[in-house]
């Protein structure tokens, strides 16, 4: 299960949410995804497309995205965007080595097993293909992490992995109404390594003293010969 299910009772507060109000971080985060994943023709699939805000970034540089989602409120959304499917981020329903990129915006938190979601992608991914992940910065953005006039002040909690509704640092967004799983950096960077792809980057975009952002780069392994 990726967990964003239960993004379904919220999914059109969400849209007018990261549209409206989050406007500013969603640019930011596009912005991050495109300039990592650059230029391009292919097939690229957009796990956990959520409602699909990000694509519209992808497409125009050149990828032909396809969206899949747990979330049938989410995709409502997303179909106005790109063309999308249900499925769940541990049990995609793609084939094996057929897949020029995949990208997996904002949703580490949300997957209940980031290592299964990770070894789905290295299934499906062509060899030679890539993997790009943006996402919350682990050591800074989470129930843990407390922005006070803004600065982060830790608390404890960096190695709480279940899934909670409350924190100092979850704020008024979407995370107190669908909560978060903290993933820790080592958990989140190991997922990649231990699925055999190759890390090539890491970015730590920041809007502030603090890096908000973290970006993964990998590639899947070529074949022998």
């Amino acid at each position: 299960m990726t967990g964003r299910a239960g993004y379904d009772a919220h999914a059109d507060w969400y849209d007018a949410y990261v549209t409206g109000d989050a406007r500013r971080h969603t640019a930011r985060t596009t912005a991050a995804l495109c300039a990592t994943v650059g230029p391009g023709a292919g097939v690229c699939l957009d796990v956990g497309c959520g409602t699909g805000v990000h694509a519209a970034g992808l497409r125009s540089i050149g990828w032909d995205v396809v969206g899949v989602d747990l979330s049938f409120g989410q995709l409502q959304h997303a179909r106005r965007r790109l063309p999308v499917a249900v499925a769940d981020a541990g049990q995609l329903p793609v084939l094996t080595s057929s897949v020029d990129v995949v990208v997996a915006t904002l949703i580490h938190t949300d997957v209940p097993d980031w290592a299964a979601t990770v070894r789905e992608v290295a299934r499906v991914l062509r060899p030679g293909g890539r993997f790009v992940s943006v996402g919350v910065h682990p050591c800074f953005v989470g129930p843990f992490a407390e922005v006070v006039d803004g600065q982060v002040r830790i608390h404890p909690g960096y190695d709480d992995t279940d899934l909670t509704f409350e924190g100092p640092g979850l704020g008024s967004g979407i995370r107190p109404r669908v909560g978060v799983r903290h993933v820790s950096l080592a958990a989140l960077v190991n997922a990649v390594l231990q699925a055999g792809l190759t890390l090539s980057r890491l970015e730590e975009p920041a809007d502030g003293p603090t890096p908000d952002l973290l970006v993964l780069d990998a590639a899947a392994p070529l074949r022998a010969g």
